[in-house]
């Protein structure tokens, strides 16, 4: 036994490396994002002519043909097609990586950029990645590449600078496996990917090419992967934006950005919310934009005065932040009526585990709720419901919520970078009909004969202790790439 006693010497060694584990995993995961990236703007008034509720819905008919009806696409060519002073756009993808087709969405906005640009020879256009767009430096996405030959300037997030999602994993990257990555080696993509963050923030701002700013947030990407998943976004315009081109901007800065200024100034919309409220006789939607954590604090303060009388709907592809789903509970307990339409979790983006983290999930809220809580899933067919969008109703008004921010602890906590624009307008609204009215399809199938958008909660419900102890093992120790 005296032989496994370690000297001195090494057992100090020993406890200054797992010392400096230690400090680095916990600094790590808990160091505040970059400055000026997180964002919650003053809620600004607005009227409701410039806001838009957009959606893609894809299905299948009764002999497995797609149904396909989408929007979100056009706009964002409105907006391109629209821009004289510049064009900021973060999305984790454009098209596919080197070798791959890229998808048609894709190809249309890279010829909208650079049409627009020889049209507006002065137009600046930033394009914010994820850097798995190209696999961490070891290729280039064939239409990235084409706008940078076009003098578009395409900034790949600097990730490291983000806190850990995974401090276990990721303590031990940062201390030793990063200094053997070799830039486009197989080892640091694999290694990189582990640490399970990204940039999801997936929307773009520009002028409206009239002296004001226009933004569309939503769940949308041109990814090649992502052609035809559901989705949601806003159209949303005003000074208010100006935030959210500001928090754009820390990003891009400090991924290694030093372009010149955008021509912002030029614009005639005043900052912030002034010049944005309604004129007399016009209705108005009063307009707040949240990324990472204030988006959950926004949630859960609605969450929490939520009670009889209330109607919460939530349509998300994935769903596990704890604290999310104890105020769903608690608002259900308190009489006010939830529904949630669930991606059921079933394409393989889950850690090798289908079915986590919805299926577990819904099961403990609607066992812990007494069936209080309904649930159905959306059918899909190889593709995902990728929604994150809320609706909280109370009395004659409506908080709605869209955006990328999946109700995960990653897309919460700010590992993933995410964004959402948040809306209170009267539920007689056209707007709110217009949401109202698509949640309302996907839930009940008010389809075509032989289309099911949804699919009882039954067809999915997974009890099983065992897939709901993993998720949780997942979600909390940081090993989830969800």
């Amino acid at each position: 036994m005296a032989g496994l006693r370690l000297r001195p010497w090494r057992r100090a060694l020993l406890l200054a490396l797992l010392g400096t584990w230690i400090a680095v995993a916990w600094w790590q995961a808990r160091k505040p994002l970059p400055s000026g990236v997180q964002l919650a703007s003053p809620e600004c008034p607005l009227p409701l002519a410039q806001l838009r509720f957009i959606a893609d819905v894809t299905s299948a008919d009764a002999w497995g043909r797609p149904a396909v009806s989408q929007g979100i696409s056009a706009a964002l060519l409105q907006v391109v097609g629209d821009a004289r002073s510049f064009i900021v756009l973060d999305y984790p993808a454009l098209g596919g990586r080197a070798g791959t087709a890229p998808q048609a969405a894709a190809a249309q906005l890279t010829a909208a950029l650079l049409a627009r640009r020889r049209q507006q020879p002065q137009l600046r256009i930033l394009f914010i990645s994820d850097p798995a767009a190209e696999d961490y430096g070891a290729r280039r996405a064939p239409l990235l590449q084409e706008l940078r030959a076009a003098g578009v300037e395409v900034v790949s997030t600097k990730l490291a600078a983000l806190p850990d999602s995974n401090p276990l994993y990721s303590s031990v990257w940062r201390l030793a496996l990063r200094w053997w990555d070799t830039p486009g080696s197989p080892f640091g993509i694999s290694t990189r990917r582990l640490n399970f963050k990204a940039n999801e923030r997936r929307l773009v701002i520009a002028d409206d090419g009239r002296g004001a700013l226009t933004a569309l947030v939503g769940s949308a990407s041109p990814a090649a992967a992502e052609g035809a998943w559901s989705n949601v976004a806003l159209q949303v315009s005003g000074g208010a934006l100006e935030t959210l081109l500001e928090s754009e901007l820390a990003i891009a800065r400090f991924s290694g950005w030093r372009g010149a200024p955008l021509p912002v100034p030029l614009l005639a919309a005043p900052a912030g919310c002034a010049g944005d409220a309604a004129r007399p006789g016009q209705d108005a939607a009063r307009l707040q934009l949240l990324t990472e954590g204030a988006i959950r604090s926004a949630l859960l303060g609605r969450l929490n005065v939520s009670g009889s009388g209330d109607q919460v709907d939530i349509a998300v592809g994935r769903l596990a932040e704890r604290r999310v789903i104890e105020a769903l509970l608690a608002a259900a307990r308190r009489g006010a009526q939830v529904r949630l339409l669930l991606d059921p979790s079933e394409d393989g983006d889950s850690g090798g585990a289908p079915g986590i983290p919805n299926q577990p999930v819904a099961s403990e809220l609607v066992t812990r709720s007494s069936g209080a809580i309904h649930v159905r899933w959306y059918r899909t067919h190889g593709e995902r419901f990728n929604c994150a969008l809320v609706m909280l109703a109370r009395g004659p008004m409506l908080w709605l919520s869209a955006g990328s921010a999946q109700l995960t602890r990653r897309s919460l906590d700010g590992y993933d970078l995410t964004s959402a624009a948040a809306l209170t307008l009267p539920r007689d609204s056209e707007l709110a009909q217009q949401a109202g009215d698509y949640f309302d399809t996907l839930w009940g199938n008010r389809a075509a004969l032989g289309i099911e958008y949804s699919a009882d909660f039954t067809a999915y419900a997974d009890p099983a202790q065992s897939h709901y102890w993993l998720y949780r093992l997942m979600e909390a120790s940081g090993f989830a790439p969800f």
